[in-house]
């Protein structure tokens, strides 16, 4: 068992470093978990004794957490040194996530994908998951085997029949599940408890057989060796990006599980003599650290060297790391602490080594977020006098020097940068169809409106809500947003999908139906690299008929887009490098594309801010101490609010309110 588990995790590894798949050696890991904690569970409740599910609990998180702490700081530590400063923040929370065994929730929600060919974008906590979901399991497993229990002395019934029905069901549900979410989206569905239950089902369902499934000695040796070139070729033969975790994940298990038939064969030829192997077993006996270690010494690696990817000696010197630290780990922070009298003498003790733990880890989290947070609050106080933003573009302004020390937004304090809708509309203005309704947003100052804007299209539109935000206070205006990521607006054309369609013609009617006094979209996009502008395609037809009925529309121009975040390229090549500075007219059109809209909608106003993004030659990343771009091609926030002057200006032109 230790050899398999040596194997799985070496899989793990160098799939990860060097071919950028997915082994799967973690549903191997998975099933030898969910088998090792039903057969204890068995056997004890068989005989007679109590399940003692808080010692359980105790003992299992007392083994764990100790090497958890350690990866956990030394990955801070590492990232300190050679992560870039604006991954903190991300880093930091995903350490949170990961010390309280929810990381795999945090990557659902956020859609993650595992699959991604450049690991150097990921979190080096992101391998956690899988041990969040085995925390989870750790945690439920033993509830249900006491509700077996339960079951069978009270309906009088045979206590592993009752327990072939409970996980038998758990098997059925899950399997279903996980089909299903993986079809319909496997980005959640890889990191979902829900989907991957199944797996440990199948490891409680194979406890139970066991003794029922005994291979002639002649079908164990083949049947080992087929189990295990299955395990070690099932990442390069199944379609893993497509279809996992559904069914195809039986590949692993069923392959695990013939290992494990397979058993101890007596025969020179049999799986179990490489199994078996001295070195092999002793690195299953630091497969746990291992594992915790290879992730974030890959990441970081990748991070430091401006890499996406590992060549041969690379990769070579990433598991030599990881085995070195992963043999330290186990020396002398596992082995001590399990072979400690005074942890296993009672649960109290046990509880104290798990808060230990938790602590050392969650200290210098706690502590390292509340300086970063402290910094970015000074900054923000100080920010009418060092940070004039788009001010600083005015002819003949004179203001603060370029200091990178005084840059807003703080890069480790990005979470409120990218401008988000406001609060879900209400049911006065909710669109009926559930698909508007989604992306619908409401911003109301006090009393009855003075005036009412709607904002629609995708993110590039969305963004103007920040400086509109500011007027809509003063003036007392309300703002709707309509929005939907990477959906222009505009009556279907060339370039969009088909519910991107579906979407322009809801946000048509329903901006008719509404009657505000304007629309606000995007009526360009620009292109990275090479100054390829165009005109939004459809938008003059449908503000043609929008301002039949009465609303004023007002497209304003896009602003430029990049290959590479302008926050990253800063932080690496510093605010005067070139690539931080790249021409306009590589991104922009010596003049706004507007006509194709002007000849449709004659009537419609247009608004151009560029002079206020870009100067006269170039594109600068940071202007007047604030970085102007949150990523590669959306301004940051607090840029946005430094252009409000400019934004009220030209909005007041172009209504003539």
């Amino acid at each position: 068992m230790q050899g398999l588990r040596a194997l799985a995790v070496l899989m793990v590894a160098s799939y990860h470093i060097w071919f950028n798949r997915v082994s799967g050696g973690v549903d191997v890991f998975l099933l030898i978990s969910a088998f090792l904690l039903s057969l204890s569970f068995i056997r004890k409740v068989e005989a007679g004794r109590g399940l003692d599910l808080l010692r359980y609990w105790v003992h299992v998180f007392k083994r764990l957490l100790p090497a958890v702490a350690v990866v956990i700081v030394g990955t801070l530590v590492a990232s300190a040194v050679f992560v870039p400063r604006s991954r903190w923040s991300e880093i930091l929370s995903q350490a949170w996530s990961s010390l309280l065994y929810f990381q795999n929730w945090v990557l659902a929600a956020n859609s993650v994908d595992y699959y991604a060919a450049d690991h150097s974008v990921a979190s080096p906590f992101q391998h956690f998951w899988s041990l969040s979901v085995q925390g989870q399991v750790f945690i439920l497993w033993p509830l249900l085997f006491a509700l077996a229990a339960l079951i069978a002395r009270a309906a009088k019934r045979r206590f592993r029949a009752v327990v072939l029905a409970v996980f038998g069901t758990v098997f059925v549900v899950s399997l279903a599940f996980s089909v299903s979410e993986t079809y319909t989206n496997q980005a959640h569905a890889y990191f979902d408890t829900r989907t991957r239950l199944w797996e440990f089902a199948f490891g409680t369902l194979l406890a139970l057989a066991l003794p029922y499934l005994k291979l002639p000695r002649g079908l164990r040796v083949p049947a080992g060796w087929v189990g295990l070139a299955a395990i070690l070729s099932g990442g390069f033969i199944l379609d893993v990006q497509g279809q996992f975790p559904g069914f195809v994940a039986l590949w692993p298990l069923v392959a695990a599980a013939l290992v494990i038939l397979a058993g101890q064969t007596g025969s020179r030829w049999g799986v179990d003599r490489v199994l078996s192997w001295g070195p092999l077993v002793r690195m299953g006996d630091m497969s746990y650290a291992l594992y915790l270690w290879h992730w974030p010494v890959l990441v970081i690696y990748l991070i430091w060297r401006g890499r996406d990817a590992v060549g041969p000696v690379g990769g070579a010197g990433i598991i030599l790391l990881s085995l070195a630290l992963a043999w330290a780990t186990t020396r002398f922070i596992e082995q001590p602490l399990r072979s400690l009298p005074w942890a296993e003498k009672n649960s109290r003790n046990g509880v104290i080594v798990i808060a230990v733990c938790v602590v050392l880890a969650a200290a210098p989290v706690f502590g390292w977020q509340y300086s970063l947070k402290q910094r970015a609050e000074t900054l923000a106080a100080n920010a009418d006098v060092n940070n004039p933003g788009a001010a600083a573009l005015i002819p003949g302004f004179s203001g603060p020097a370029d200091d990178p020390d005084l840059y807003l937004p703080d890069v480790t304090n990005l979470e409120t940068e990218a401008v988000q809708p406001g609060p879900a509309c209400s049911d006065e203005n909710r669109p009926a169809s559930d698909l508007l309704a989604s992306g619908c947003g409401e911003f109301r100052a006090a009393g009855e409106p003075d005036k009412r804007i709607i904002i629609v299209g995708d993110s590039h539109s969305l963004q103007w809500f920040a400086p509109m935000q500011d007027m809509a206070q003063k003036y007392n205006w309300q703002v709707i947003t309509l929005f939907k990521g990477a959906c222009n607006f505009g009556l279907p054309g060339e370039g969009r999908w088909p519910e991107c369609d579906e979407w322009n013609l809801l946000a048509h009617d329903f901006i008719l139906e509404q009657q505000p006094d304007a629309v606000l979209t995007v009526g360009t996009a620009a292109t990275p690299g090479n100054g390829e502008e165009t005109a939004v395609p459809g938008l003059g037809e449908a503000a043609e008929q929008i301002m039949a009925n009465g609303t004023q529309v007002v497209t304003i121009r896009d602003n430029p887009r990049f290959s590479e975040s302008m926050i990253e390229c800063v932080e690496e090549n510093g605010n005067q490098a070139p690539e931080c500075n790249q021409a306009r007219l590589d991104h922009l059109n010596a003049e706004a594309p507007f006509e194709p809209v002007l000849q449709s909608a004659p009537g419609i106003q247009v608004m151009d801010l560029t002079d206020y993004i870009c100067g006269a030659e170039t594109c600068p990343a940071v202007v007047g101490n604030v970085y102007v771009y949150l990523d590669s091609n959306h301004l940051s926030k607090s840029y946005l609010q430094t252009l409000g002057f400019e934004f009220e200006r030209q909005w007041f032109e172009a209504t003539g309110w």
